[in-house]
């Protein structure tokens, strides 16, 4: 099974992430989803957000990223986990392939 790494780090590409994302389980890849920078302002939509609910993805955010673009963590869904840098370099390095967005 391919593991696909999606970093997202802008607020820019709502739709190609949530479109990779279901496209690559729809096909049995398992997804793996970092948000950092910008890209955590997207936990705010629902439709981010909720990829972390969906069979087959695993999604992370950097909390320090977050806090510095306001972004709170306190009601996000439960799967998604609050942690740093060091999840993006798990996702790098257990991803077969890693899309930058």
């Amino acid at each position: 099974m391919m593991k696909l790494g999606i970093l997202v780090n802008t607020a820019s590409h709502l739709n190609h992430v949530t479109g990779l994302a279901r496209a690559a389980i729809a096909k049995g890849q398992e997804v793996i989803v970092f948000a950092m920078d910008e890209g955590t302002r997207l936990l705010e939509n629902e439709a981010f957000a909720s990829l972390a609910t969906v069979e087959g993805v695993s999604m992370s955010v950097c909390e320090h990223s977050a806090g510095a673009n306001g972004v709170s963590i306190e009601r996000l869904p439960p799967q998604i986990r609050c942690g740093s840098q060091l999840n993006n370099a798990n996702m790098v390095g257990a991803a077969d392939r890693v899309i930058v967005l």
